[in-house]
């Protein structure tokens, strides 16, 4: 069996569990969402964890198995505390502002890039050059992220564009004489 598979899901309290077949909705303080298990994957509800095993003994199963702990996993954490992601932005006159709903940047271009923010997303600028990403769906808040730090990823003669809180930009030196 997966090792990952094998350790079960703690249920936080004021987390909803609710199982129909395949299906499983989760529920809780920051919002509601739902999977769809593979077929090869069990789920057992108990009072305040969640166990999964696969259905049977083969390559995939144990995979999917592992797969799904993941998910679901995440997905209790997203509904009791959700997840975010932080960007700063380097380089001079690099400004981020949220108006309405579009992240307005400016990123040295001719001309400013507008973001609209998808649904299920909030996005917080605490200075003009700290974004904050949250949601409680862990991947659409890094796809999110990632979709933001593409409009300048950080270049690496001066360090200069978006970039994540905790990357490391290693720096080149520039060509000699």
């Amino acid at each position: 069996m997966s090792r990952v598979a094998g350790k079960p899901i703690p249920v936080p309290s004021g987390v909803k569990v609710k199982q129909q077949g395949q299906n499983v909705e989760i529920e809780g303080t920051k919002g509601a969402m739902s999977y769809q298990i593979h077929e090869l994957v069990e789920l057992a509800v108990n009072d305040n964890e969640l166990n999964i095993s696969p259905r049977n003994e083969s390559r995939e199963s144990n995979a999917q198995a592992g797969t799904t702990r993941s998910i679901i996993n995440n997905i209790v954490v997203g509904v009791n505390s959700g997840f975010e992601k932080k960007l700063t932005l380097k380089g001079v006159g690099y400004r981020a502002q949220v108006k309405g709903s579009a992240l307005h940047l400016t990123l040295g271009f001719s001309h400013p890039v507008e973001y609209a923010i998808p649904k299920g997303i909030t996005i917080e600028c605490a200075t003009q050059t700290e974004i904050s990403v949250k949601g409680i769906d862990k991947q659409r808040v890094g796809q999110v992220a990632a979709e933001i730090r593409d409009f300048r990823p950080p270049e690496p003669y001066k360090g200069k564009g978006v970039r994540y809180a905790d990357e490391v930009v290693k720096i080149k030196e520039t060509k000699k004489k």
